[in-house]
């Protein structure tokens, strides 16, 4: 095995510290796990250079010495660039996301190039940022890619062209949507159906250079691990013919500086200790959460709400998730299903009522029900005795008490792979010895 992470930092030839360069996509959900690898690439004794969009942009003074932080695209237009509410386009956003930024970010390129830092390793960016691993390709600055979202995502968005060359996608009807999935078991045809509102075009342009950027690049890095994964792990190594590193979750091993866009109210971990274990219903749709106002009235907080519930329920506009999943009160979680909460979740042990709505919500929602069984989707429209059922399924049936043993058996694994020895450790040992021996053009 190569060198673990407590040794000496990696070195050039000329005796200094190598320096790695990163770009996240500007929202919450990819923010947070290109953070997470920035802290456990500094960990190891790489300098870390962060380029960022100029909107939403992350916080340099939550981040210790040896960090930069470059803006790019200052006075770019942004008003269609952050999708909201629920008609909202993000594939056609994360395409006019790479062609504003693609320019800027080719002069920012260029100067950190000729700055005195010295030549970087390498670019880590997110797989959605085709167009500026197109720039440093051009440059001359080997690409490594980082997908935020799992492995069954990006082996569905793989085979995403097939299923349109057969003629199901889009859906000619309702009909078809139940359809099995042959090649992707246990998806349906629904669960590739990634947004209702997104022209088809745009979608499989956007789908295209996600595949592309993978495999464009010199590697393929995963917020994953290998025992939640691995049948779909491999599908990739054959599909996309470059390393891949299956490196999560990586929120367990950064650092746990603060990441987020939004400021987590921690008071009510302090309402958390004062319940009994496994007795709370944790609900929370995301930064990007797209319900419409009838779903949204079904869990919404009518007048007197939190006067009637006092001692019994607590809202806050934004929780630190990782703390409360980790609680000893939290029985269950009723969510969206977004990558990063679907593997906070699994990895705290914790079984989920799900309710996805777009992107790969639904493929993580199918996994979670049927591949690894530590939760259940919540189908049709939400009506109050649909959801008490549910929540009595999840909390007090023994169904749930199943789920939740499954769910504390992948925490069980998902520790171990962090650990000297395991999947994930060996490969963050794997990455950082590629990032060293990446060849430059410049």
């Amino acid at each position: 095995m190569v060198a673990s992470a407590a040794e000496k930092a990696p070195a050039t030839a000329s005796g200094g510290t190598r320096r790695v360069l990163l770009f996240p996509l500007p929202f919450q959900g990819h923010l947070n796990p290109m953070l997470q690898l920035a802290d456990v690439l500094h960990a190891r004794g790489l300098r870390v250079t962060v380029f960022h969009a100029a909107f939403n942009a992350p916080d340099p003074a939550c981040r210790p010495a040896g960090y930069r932080f470059v803006p790019v695209g200052a006075g770019v237009p942004t008003a269609d660039l952050v999708p909201t509410g629920s008609n909202a386009d993000f594939a056609g956003a994360l395409l006019r996301i790479n062609e504003r930024l693609q320019a800027p970010f080719q002069n920012s390129l260029r100067e950190a190039l000729e700055d005195e830092e010295g030549v970087p390793a390498c670019l880590v960016l997110d797989s959605n940022l085709r167009g500026m691993q197109v720039v440093a390709d051009r440059l001359g600055v080997p690409t490594l890619v980082l997908r935020t979202g799992g492995a069954a995502c990006l082996v569905a968005y793989m085979a995403f062209p097939a299923l349109c060359d057969k003629g199901l996608l889009p859906p000619q009807d309702h009909s078809q949507l139940n359809m099995a999935l042959d090649d992707l078991p246990p998806l349906q045809l629904q669960d590739m159906v990634f947004s209702t509102t997104t022209p088809h075009e745009t979608m499989t342009t956007c789908l295209e250079r996600i595949v592309e950027s993978a495999k464009c690049s010199s590697g393929v890095i995963l917020n994953t691990f290998n025992d939640l994964e691995d049948v779909e792990l491999q599908k990739i190594v054959d599909g996309v013919c470059v390393p891949v590193y299956a490196i999560g979750p990586l929120y367990k091993i950064s650092s746990g500086a603060q990441s987020s866009l939004l400021s987590p109210d921690q008071t009510c971990l302090d309402w958390l200790d004062k319940q009994e274990a496994q007795s709370v219903l944790f609900v929370s749709f995301g930064s990007l959460a797209s319900m419409d106002q009838e779903e949204l009235g079904k869990v919404g907080l009518p007048d007197g709400f939190e006067e009637e519930t006092q001692g019994r329920g607590m809202v806050v506009s934004w929780a630190p998730q990782q703390d409360v999943l980790g609680h000893q009160a939290v029985g269950g979680f009723w969510t969206h299903n977004g990558w990063n909460s679907t593997l906070e979740s699994i990895c705290e042990g914790v079984p989920m009522i799900c309710r996805p709505h777009f992107a790969d919500q639904m493929i993580n929602a199918r996994y979670v029900e049927e591949v690894w069984k530590v939760g259940f989707e919540l189908v049709g429209k939400l009506e109050r005795g649909n959801i008490e059922r549910g929540i009595r399924k999840l909390l007090r049936e023994e169904e749930g008490g199943e789920m939740r043993r499954r769910a504390n058996d992948l925490k069980d694994k998902a520790i171990h792979c962090i650990k000297k020895g395991g999947s994930s450790q060996t490969m963050v040992d794997l990455l950082v010895n590629c990032i060293m021996s990446l060849p430059s053009s410049i």
